[in-house]
């Protein structure tokens, strides 16, 4: 919670009063009573939408009925009285901020701002806000001799012993100064699954949230293992005022060997207009499920030192800052169930039916639970309230459960005997249980799959027939659609000749798709679409990827030792169906590409095809990061990024400081924003069409034109 608390004076106009005292006061012990357990861990007592409606509430009962405020209301104090108090006090005092919910809110903070200043401030940063726990760390002579907690802003708690441990705060610094830097200690998405394999491992209850996982640990004195935590700093304090701005402060600490936001894939842009800032803001919070840690909002300060020492503060807040607040991505509803799901591969997975419930704009009724020995370690009943997250487009998935309120009556989930889909036996000895019956047992999901347009591209091919066919015993998997004859089909129920010429002549079709469509239609697990592609270009046969070995595998890039003992053997297991398909005359090569130049190579004789090198490598022979966003003419979505691939690049879905390229047609959103805002370079789709067209030519003098 970077420098952020109750602070809601911007948002208060739009909140509705209480109408009495009583109510009022309830209202501020609640709030106190959650950020208490919000600042201590390990649990929430109330997710961050209903917290911020009810410190709205407080704010704007108070502006209308001044004679009702509490001496202890949460708008007075910093982190609304949640702070655990210790005898570490701080050098300065650890302020809050105010936050805002929108844009008209966030420009009506920085014009006054300007009003204060008396003219424009020279320049804001972009920060995200982390969701974590506030910490001083003091260093002497650039060694850590103390952490702190904020506490009530004035003090704190001494956790320098686990803090030590945090990645991003360093024992030493890179030179002997003395300093306090001033941050967020945190977990990231993937720490929070180890720390709750330590804790449940340990005999203890999951962590519920990051959040609350990183206060408990932090303060955590005797326990047996030692979960994992990382900190990101967000400002600096020394002896002497300061006299950098902000932002080169900030970049002063990273080469100190301090961990900042700066250095990380969210970056801190650095804005001259609220314009700028907003741009930012919308960037960060479209990259919000992308991060790899969690945020909650971003932080807008004034960069210039002179600025903020004419706005000040008040007692509680700085005005030359303020928290843009994101929608929770964090929520809590009922349990109403657990329904078991069978995957294409056969693969069986726990899914929590849930209450609907509002998490980041979207009505969410379901989400993952993983797998049953992750059901067992969250400790998640049916009955029970429940923590559901959901960040950007991650599905949403339950990270615990509230145990204070589990009902008297509720039991355990009884995982499955047999496979539900098929009675099969189950194979238990993974994580992720399977029917032993595999594939078979998916038929339908995996024909559909295998058909998809981004597969093998089956036009007709649908649900219903998928269950006709099925149903008749005519196709048990991909290769029996091949047999499929016009007669057959017609003879189905509500089939005609017609509609059975049309679908029989679109699975013959299909087998000219190249090799990489045929991958991913076979749905070979730890792959998708970018990686058989992959795979595809880099052995050019169907027969040359089953003769590799584990070691040949992890040539091809993004491939590790694990992810090639499973494609490896998902390879034998799915041998017999290549086999087939290849007798049925499905292609089983990647078509060629132009090669690459050779120096001093002659052009071939006819000029129609001379060597050209690959356009989207880097001076190093390294693919360049592209991100297509918006539609490219010519292209579907999915031909857009293997033609970036057909190019030499490597294509990904999100842009960052490591993108080299970003091409942006018609419909592009935040994504081409995020570029612009990182400096990202930008190339118009329709020139991406006449690089490809170039490339596809052999025209070396086309592929450098559309370059230039």
């Amino acid at each position: 919670m970077q420098e952020a608390g109750a602070g809601l004076v911007v948002d208060a106009a739009r909140a509705e009063p209480f109408a009495s005292v009583e109510d009022y006061r309830a209202a501020v012990g609640r709030v106190r009573e959650a950020a208490a357990a919000y600042y201590s861990g390990p649990d929430l007592a109330m997710d961050d939408a209903v917290y911020d409606a009810l410190l709205a509430r407080v704010a704007a009962t108070e502006a209308a009925r001044p004679d009702w405020k509490a001496d202890e209301s949460p708008t007075e104090v910093v982190g609304a009285g949640g702070g655990v108090v210790g005898d570490v006090v701080h050098s300065a005092p650890m302020l809050s901020l105010d936050n805002v919910f929108d844009e008209d809110t966030l420009r009506r903070w920085a014009v006054r701002l300007e009003r204060i200043l008396g003219r424009p401030a020279g320049g804001f940063t972009v920060e995200p806000k982390i969701d974590g726990l506030a910490v001083a760390a003091r260093y002497v002579d650039g060694r850590l001799v103390q952490v702190a907690t904020r506490g009530d802003g004035r003090a704190g708690e001494d956790v320098t012993g686990q803090a030590r441990r945090a990645a991003g705060l360093p024992e030493r610094l890179a030179e002997p100064v003395t300093l306090e830097v001033r941050g967020e200690v945190f977990m990231t998405d993937a720490d929070f699954e180890r720390a709750n394999a330590m804790r449940t491992g340990a005999g203890e209850p999951a962590f519920a949230h990051p959040r609350s996982a990183a206060a408990g640990t932090l303060r955590a004195q005797d326990r047996t293992y030692d979960a994992p935590l990382s900190f990101f700093a967000y400002s600096v304090h020394r002896a002497e005022p300061p006299t950098v701005a902000h932002s080169d402060a900030m970049a002063e600490l990273e080469r100190l060997g301090v961990a900042t936001t700066g250095g990380s894939v969210a970056g801190t842009p650095v804005c001259a207009t609220v314009e700028e800032v907003l741009a930012a803001v919308q960037v960060l919070s479209a990259s919000r499920g992308t991060l790899g840690f969690g945020i909650d909002g971003a932080v807008i300060k004034a960069d210039q030192p002179a600025d903020r020492d004419a706005a000040g503060s008040s007692s509680r807040a700085p005005r030359w800052g303020v928290a843009y607040k994101f929608p929770a991505d964090t929520r809590m509803t009922r349990l109403l169930g657990i329904e078991v799901q069978i995957g294409r591969t056969g693969v069986i997975t726990p899914v929590a039916v849930l209450e609907p419930v509002q998490i980041d704009g979207v009505t969410v009724t379901s989400a993952t639970l993983h797998n049953f020995d992750d059901l067992v370690r969250r400790n998640v009943r049916p009955g029970d309230v429940v923590f559901v997250r959901r960040a950007g487009d991650v599905i949403p998935e339950v990270t615990g459960a509230k145990l204070d309120e589990r009902p008297a009556d509720s039991v355990p989930f009884e995982p499955p005997v047999r496979c539900p889909r098929c009675d099969g036996e189950i194979d238990r000895t993974q994580k992720r249980w399977r029917c032993t019956r595999g594939r078979a047992c998916g038929a339908h999901e995996s024909l559909a799959y295998y058909a998809a347009r981004h597969s093998m591209d089956i036009e007709g091919l649908g649900g219903k027939i998928i269950d006709l066919v099925v149903a008749a015993g005519l196709v048990t998997d991909p290769a029996d659609l091949y047999d499929l004859d016009v007669p057959t089909v017609a003879g189905l129920d509500r089939m005609g000749e017609v509609s059975a010429t049309k679908l029989v002549a679109g699975i013959q079709a299909s087998k000219g798709q190249p090799l990489a469509r045929v991958l991913t239609g076979l749905g070979v697990r730890m792959t998708g679409r970018s990686m058989s592609r992959r795979l595809a270009r880099h052995f050019g046969t169907m027969q040359a990827l089953l003769d590799a070995s584990v070691e040949d595998l992890q040539q091809v890039e993004g491939v590790g030792p694990e992810r090639a003992v499973t494609i490896a053997a998902e390879l034998v297991e799915l041998a017999p169906v290549i086999a087939k398909l290849a007798a049925r005359g499905v292609n089983m090569s990647e078509p060629d590409l132009p090669p690459p130049a050779v120096a001093g190579a002659p052009a071939a004789a006819d000029g129609s095809a001379t060597a050209v090198p690959l356009p989207l490598r880097r001076p190093d022979g390294t693919p360049m990061t592209v991100v297509v966003t918006g539609s490219v003419p010519g292209l579907t979505r999915d031909e857009g990024n293997e033609a970036v691939e057909r190019l030499g690049g490597k294509s990904s879905g999100s842009v960052s400081k490591r993108t080299d390229l970003v091409v942006v047609g018609d419909g592009a959103g935040s994504k081409a924003d995020k570029a612009e805002q990182l400096g990202v370079r930008i190339l118009p789709a329709e020139r991406f069409a006449t690089l490809l067209a170039a490339f596809q030519a052999g025209d070396e003098a086309g592929v450098a034109e559309a370059l230039a």
